[in-house]
């Protein structure tokens, strides 16, 4: 067994850590043993399975309405292809430039070829007569993970 579940106090599942950081919590009186191997031991604790947190941790960063902006979730989230020619992306594009108040938001930017970046320049893509080929979208968790 290489892994131990951490659940929080009211028996939520968090994460899986070592069984040397699982000891570690231990120690430290952070979890306590909710499951653990039958005639196993390490020191005095028996090989856990499952660790319990003592205080409930809070875990609202779980349902939140999807990812923080990057620019590599921006690539992944366009296949690295380029919003306006479909060709191979290797920069992002902010939609309305940040020159003229564009932030770094899912919906402000896209993946683009240097070539259209720069032609677009610090232009909107209607004043560019550069039509986007598809909208930009905030990605869910699963999205980004694919």
């Amino acid at each position: 067994m290489d892994a131990v579940l951490v659940i929080n106090a009211d028996l939520g599942p968090l994460h899986r850590v070592t069984v040397k950081h699982a000891i570690r919590m231990l120690c430290r009186r952070v979890a306590e043993i909710y499951e653990a191997e039958p005639d196993r031991v390490i020191g005095v604790f028996p090989l856990p399975r499952v660790v319990r947190l003592v205080r409930y941790v809070v875990t609202r960063w779980r349902f939140t309405t999807g990812p923080t902006w990057s620019r590599a979730g921006v690539l992944g989230r366009d296949g690295r292809r380029c919003a306006y020619c479909d060709g191979p992306a290797s920069t992002i594009d902010h939609i309305l430039p940040r020159s003229r108040g564009g932030r770094n938001t899912w919906g402000n930017t896209t993946a683009a070829c240097y070539g259209c970046n720069q032609r677009k320049g610090d232009r909107t893509p209607a004043e560019a007569g550069m039509p986007l080929r598809r909208e930009p979208v905030t990605p869910s968790w699963a999205a980004l993970a694919r």
